[in-house]
């Protein structure tokens, strides 16, 4: 179990303040850090440090993927428990892996795949089966279905 993040006051203000009305424009960061009292320097120094620390582990848009000609695939592997970190080390290392969930279930490990084209997640799927030697198990969203969840630090 990972122990709890120590996160000041800024940095909390950072996560709480960046969920959402990110701004579209030439210095996105410079808004953002005016919007938070802060200097730009100091926002893009933060935010590196919360994602090499794992506070954040992604920080980037979402987008519909497939307007652009790109793919995503919820996907999921059964790795035998005394594999699961080798294994988990070896998904998450490919660019295409967007999050990788640990699940109590016979498929114990779920990720997603998001590929610049449909056909990257063939072969990004491949890849993973030939590194790991475990099937991937692969479903492709059939509706999609938005749902904002934004968490508050304490």
């Amino acid at each position: 179990m990972r122990e709890a993040a120590n996160l000041d006051v800024i940095d909390r203000r950072i996560i709480d303040g960046l969920q959402g009305d990110f701004p579209i424009c030439e210095r996105p960061y410079q808004v953002a850090a005016e919007r938070l009292g802060i200097s730009e320097e100091e926002l893009l120094q933060r935010l590196d440090r919360l994602l090499e620390t794992r506070v954040l582990t992604r920080f980037g848009p979402m987008m519909q993927i497939e307007r652009v000609g790109g793919s995503f695939v919820l996907a999921a592997i059964a790795v035998p428990e005394a594999d699961y970190e080798r294994v988990a080390g070896q998904v998450t290392a490919l660019p295409q892996v967007a999050h990788n969930y640990r699940r109590e279930h016979l498929l114990n490990m779920w990720f997603v795949l998001a590929t610049e084209t449909p056909a990257g997640i063939g072969e990004a799927i491949a890849r993973i089966e030939a590194d790991t030697g475990l099937t991937v198990h692969a479903f492709p969203k059939e509706r999609e279905y938005f749902v904002e969840m934004k968490l508050a630090t304490r």
